[in-house]
């Protein structure tokens, strides 16, 4: 069983940069405990332990890993550690058509229900026993019995310090990772990211109990998490953007900034890191990478205005 490294951090921070003093220094195989706040700040007692915008838990460094190196994040636990979150209350408009929008119904739910000064915030409640989220609208109880689901905890952001002296913050996401959004990252899964920093520079953060493909409503269901994670190092394995694995598929993001370029853009960089990662791991020739992804590739919307993901099951796989 291997060592477990307790980590909580004390300061939060909103970009991911290499100029900020490292949280821990990690050993590629020790599995590091941690907790993360929600998007607005909030920790698991409900405490404001950060402005909002997605504060990150972190920077770990990574030892041994080296700029042009990958590392693979296992995440061996991403739990819910608190009975409540919330969403926005109504889709984003980027979803929508254009005729919709303009009959669309207001955003005001209630004026500082769930944070002062917001009144587009609907709370929601996370039974932990049952492993189920429902939302809290005493007006609309009936519906919002129908609007039960079976929570699917997930890490929104999860990513390294860019190249160079870029520091983007929590919001968008890119080739190192950041605010990727993908639902398929979570308790058992394996984020690969390249490493363009010495020591790589890692951050996470920004829990969801739940949120569909391409989190049409902005949010999640955004809650803290208490995370465990390990690290491997690749020595010279030269990545071109974050690669996800679960227990079924090996998928390919094309991570992007919302609103950077048209979501076949994010389709087309998944899908040709895909083609190499069959060439380059799986030693399939060009060819039969090309029909293997089409016969029986799926796609997913990570982020409705932005990226998107290629998963090859791998039951397929040579």
């Amino acid at each position: 069983m291997s060592e477990v490294q307790q980590v909580i951090a004390t300061t939060y921070y909103r970009t991911f940069s290499k100029s900020y003093p490292v949280l821990a220094r990690i050993k590629p195989g020790t599995t590091v405990a941690t907790k993360a706040l929600d998007s607005g700040g909030q920790d698991l007692h409900g405490d404001h332990l950060s402005e909002p915008g997605n504060p990150l838990t972190g920077p770990f460094y990574v030892e041994g890993a080296e700029p042009g190196d990958s590392i693979s994040v296992h995440l061996s636990k991403v739990r819910l550690n608190r009975d409540w979150g919330y969403t926005s209350y109504r889709l984003g408009l980027v979803a929508l058509t254009p005729e919709l929008v303009e009959t669309v119904y207001s955003s005001h739910f209630k004026q500082d229900l769930v944070r002062m000064n917001r009144a587009d915030i609907l709370p929601w409640d996370i039974d932990l026993e049952r492993n189920t989220v429902r939302p809290r609208n005493p007006e609309s109880d009936a519906q919002s019995r129908t609007l039960e689901f079976d929570a699917l905890p997930m890490l929104g952001c999860i990513g390294v310090a860019p190249e160079g002296d870029f520091s983007p913050t929590s919001g968008p996401s890119g080739a190192y990772g950041g605010n990727i959004d993908y639902n398929r990252i979570g308790e058992g899964s394996t984020v690969h990211l390249p490493v363009y920093q010495p020591g790589a520079y890692l951050y996470l953060g920004d829990g969801h109990a739940l949120q569909a493909d391409g989190e049409p409503l902005g949010t999640g269901i955004e809650t803290s998490m208490d995370v465990e994670f390990s690290v491997t190092v690749h020595k010279g394995r030269k990545l071109t953007g974050p690669r996800v694995e679960t227990d079924s598929f090996i998928i390919s993001v094309g991570s992007q900034p919302e609103f950077a370029s048209a979501l076949n853009r994010g389709l087309q960089m998944a899908t040709s890191d895909m083609v190499r990662w069959l060439a380059a791991d799986y030693g399939m020739e060009d060819w039969a990478a090309h029909m293997l992804v089409g016969m029986v590739g799926s796609y997913d919307v990570v982020t409705v205005a932005g990226s998107m993901a290629l998963r090859i099951p791998k039951s397929k796989l040579p």
